[in-house]
């Protein structure tokens, strides 16, 4: 009987392939420029890619020819220099190659005795002392922001009930828990406190001010008002950049209420944590450092490729105590693979967890943090240039302060009420889609419509923002002829 195993029957054939999809995806990356921002999958991509389930082999090269052909050439677009929508990093050439190298070595870093944890151990060793967390500190490195606001606040939630939760369930946490964070919080959060069975009315809208960063008198006022009805507060969560404009919360008055009140701190720094390798920057983020829990993105604003997200805690054994679980089938050894004392299952939610960790530390090797904190600064200088450029137009208008590196703008031209401005912005944000211009994404702000610039982008020039003015201007004002000749923006 011959036994099968999926390794190729050709390897010279195989590796021949390998080396033909370094050289065509270095060329696609150095390249990038020459595309669109994003174009549209057509209906022959969508086609091909609802067909059966293969029940025999195709092939390596077919698979690959396939790739080449239907999926290549439709990215989401986040690699472009003009790519700013949401807040979503661009990766890089060495990045993508060790993640090859990972799935090429393919372990489990849930645990045991191999380099694998000792590569992520070094990489949170380092994640700390860029942040001026603790070097006593524990952490994980996640999927992203959602998850690690998660386990920050599932820690957070272990620390601060009086009952045994893991074992009875919020029921036993010694009143109706309520946490505390600004409106301007990231949807995450509220997943997160519905995951974790608290219901989204625990989790109190505190008002933001005009730079839309939390009302501190107002935070206050809500937690003695829960506690005085009977409920019991157990978190404050900070901004560390806001998704919407990259506002900044006063995380050191925070960290004071959350210590006087025996609260939780959680920070939530998805994208803006990172600012501290700056030093011009670091000073907004003071306060930072004292939360008891940190969650950050590594594949934002520091252009690691997805997935990198990364979860500090300040007190390592309240992190164990949290998610540790180790039946017989999981049991440590002295000495053998089952050895070692890194087994970060018992940290998050994920036993089965891959090799995140190395692209992570290759990058930094490669290129040195001092190199990652220039782009930042560089990120947040072409930002405020961009919003000059919008201070200077007369058909622009500039929604919200610029902190960090988002830009909310508008085309106002010579709309005469918020609803024509939002039917008018609506269809130009769509066209600079779908022309390949540029990707923003969109901002509302007090209610205006918008759109939002979130420069992660290490292959930004100044001259992409200058494009995307003079490219705003123009649509913009070709929208509104049409409008004058048809009574209204029709939106297609």
């Amino acid at each position: 009987m011959k036994e099968e195993t999926l390794d190729p029957a050709d390897w010279d054939a195989m590796r021949a392939l390998g080396h033909r999809m370094v050289d065509e995806m270095m060329d696609y990356l150095s390249t990038v420029r020459d595309r669109p921002a994003w174009q549209p999958v057509p209906t022959s991509a969508r086609d091909a890619l609802r067909r059966p389930l293969p029940r025999h082999p195709e092939g390596a090269e077919q698979a690959y020819e396939d790739f080449v052909e239907h999926v290549l050439p439709y990215p989401l677009g986040n690699i472009h220099p003009r790519f700013w929508g949401w807040v979503i990093g661009t990766g890089t050439p060495l990045g993508a190659l060790a993640d090859m190298l990972a799935a090429v070595m393919n372990p489990n870093v849930g645990g045991g005795d191999h380099a694998a944890p000792y590569v992520e151990a070094q990489v949170l060793d380092w994640c700390k002392e860029m942040l001026g967390y603790p070097a006593t500190a524990s952490g994980l490195l996640v999927s992203g922001g959602s998850m690690a606001n998660l386990a920050g606040l599932a820690v957070g939630r272990q620390a601060r009930a009086s009952g045994d939760v893991r074992r009875l369930g919020v029921g036993a946490a010694g009143g109706r828990l309520t946490l505390y964070g600004s409106a301007e919080m990231h949807s995450s959060i509220q997943k997160a406190v519905e995951l974790m069975g608290l219901g989204s009315e625990a989790l109190r809208l505190v008002p933001v001010d005009a730079a839309f960063e939390i009302d501190v008198a107002a935070l206050e006022a809500m937690i003695a008002r829960d506690r005085a009805g009977g409920c019991r507060p157990f978190c404050v969560i900070g901004n560390a950049g806001t998704v919407n404009t990259g506002a900044i919360d006063d995380l050191d008055a925070l960290a004071t209420i959350a210590a006087r009140e025996k609260l939780w701190f959680h920070v939530d720094g998805a994208f803006g944590a990172l600012a501290a390798l700056d030093p011009e920057l670091r000073g907004q983020l003071a306060g930072m450092e004292r939360a008891d829990s940190l969650a950050f993105d590594l594949h934002k604003w520091m252009y690691i490729p997805y997935e990198a997200g990364c979860t500090l805690v300040r007190d390592p054994d309240i992190h164990r105590e949290t998610f540790s679980l180790t039946p017989g089938y999981l049991s440590h050894a002295p000495r053998g693979a089952a050895g070692g004392e890194l087994w970060f299952n018992e940290y998050g939610v994920q036993l089965s967890r891959g090799f995140r960790a190395l692209k992570v530390w290759m990058s930094i090797k490669e290129h040195g943090i001092e190199r990652y904190a220039a782009l930042i600064r560089q990120n947040v200088e072409q930002a405020r240039y961009l919003a000059e450029l919008v201070r200077g137009a007369a058909d622009l208008e500039l929604l919200a302060p610029v902190p960090l590196n988002i830009v909310c703008l508008r085309y106002v031209g010579g709309t005469r009420d918020e609803a024509e401005r939002e039917a008018l912005n609506r269809e130009l944000l769509m066209r600079l889609h779908e022309e390949g211009i540029a990707v923003p994404s969109t901002g509302v702000i007090n209610g205006r419509y918008g759109f939002r610039v979130a420069n992660t982008n290490h292959r930004t020039r100044r001259e992409d923002f200058d494009l995307l003015v003079r490219e705003v201007r123009r649509i913009g004002a070709e929208i509104e002829q049409e409008a004058r000749r048809t009574g209204g923006v029709a939106v297609k």
